[in-house]
């Protein structure tokens, strides 16, 4: 399995917004302030809010809880045209994060001047300074190990999977040692767990050469069915935990936990099958 560095992934963010002037300004001023290799962060990342709401931030922290929106005058046309199917895969579910934002333009609908831009900023860089205090002082330690993202052990240890963690594994096999798996790359679509009444299931969620299924806005209801149509089995009350199956940005296959679902028993039939979310954290050592 291909691994990107970390120093290829930091450039790889920058260069996401290399077209973005004022976005591009913003976003290296920061960082090069902040200058904290142990706060992790991600450029042009899909969130869903605390309403619900899902959209692209410019740039978040996630180990910090926190987003920050640059709103340009032309913000909202140019949003929508960075919302590619793959990046919407890879939402963080930040339905307790804090949102900042600076707005570059003045009442009269013209680019601030630089100087009063960069003391907004500078004074957002405090806050971020500030916010980590808050975090190490409750007992959290904010250090970036970028490749301890994708350790299974890292969770292991932890005890537990919560999808407000944006928790992603580079192999189904990572994604099953979480379990006791102590096997090999073996690769299928469901894994049952040993000795309890739960799978774990690693699904294509858009449409590809065997299914179509699709998981809604609020990434609570999962759809399955087959691209020909053809009918299913009948489903039993199974309960799911949901690795879903993509790329990221960066051109890594990731498996993204998004939690446990449920079978929907009234609303499934032979042609599709009905998943309801029910968890979107997961004691490890209590399932």
């Amino acid at each position: 399995m291909k691994f990107i560095s970390k120093d290829d992934y930091l450039l790889r963010n920058i260069f996401k917004i290399k077209h973005k002037k004022w976005e591009l300004y913003i976003i290296t001023r920061i960082l090069h302030s902040l200058n904290d290799p142990d706060i992790e962060y991600v450029c042009q990342q899909f969130v869903k809010s605390k309403t619900g709401k899902r959209y692209l931030a410019d740039l978040c922290f996630p180990s910090l809880k926190l987003y920050y929106e640059i709103d340009e005058l032309q913000h909202s046309s140019q949003k929508h045209q960075y919302g590619d199917t793959e990046r919407k895969k890879e939402i963080i579910d930040a339905t307790n994060f804090v949102e900042k934002r600076i707005q570059i333009y003045n009442s009269l609908k013209r680019d601030r001047k630089l100087k009063d831009n960069n003391y907004d900023v500078d004074k957002f860089v405090k806050y971020i300074k500030r916010r980590k205090k808050f975090f190490e002082l409750k007992g959290e330690k904010i250090i970036w190990d970028y490749k301890k993202k994708y350790n299974p052990n890292f969770y292991i240890k932890k005890g537990y999977l919560d999808t407000s963690d944006n928790v992603g594994f580079l192999t189904q096999r990572d994604c099953k040692r979480c379990f006791g798996y102590k096997g090999g790359h073996a690769q299928r679509a469901v894994w049952k767990i040993p000795n309890t009444d739960t799978h774990l299931w690693f699904p294509k969620l858009y449409k590809n050469k065997d299914w179509d299924n699709s998981i809604d806005e609020n990434l609570s209801k999962i759809i399955m069915q087959r691209t020909s149509r053809e009918l299913l089995w009948k489903a039993n009350k199974w309960k799911m935990l949901v690795f879903a199956h993509n790329k990221n940005v960066f051109g890594q296959t990731l498996y993204k936990f998004l939690g446990l679902f449920e079978l929907n028993e009234k609303k499934s039939n032979l042609k599709m099958h009905v998943f309801n979310r029910m968890k979107t954290r997961i004691n490890l050592n209590k399932l």
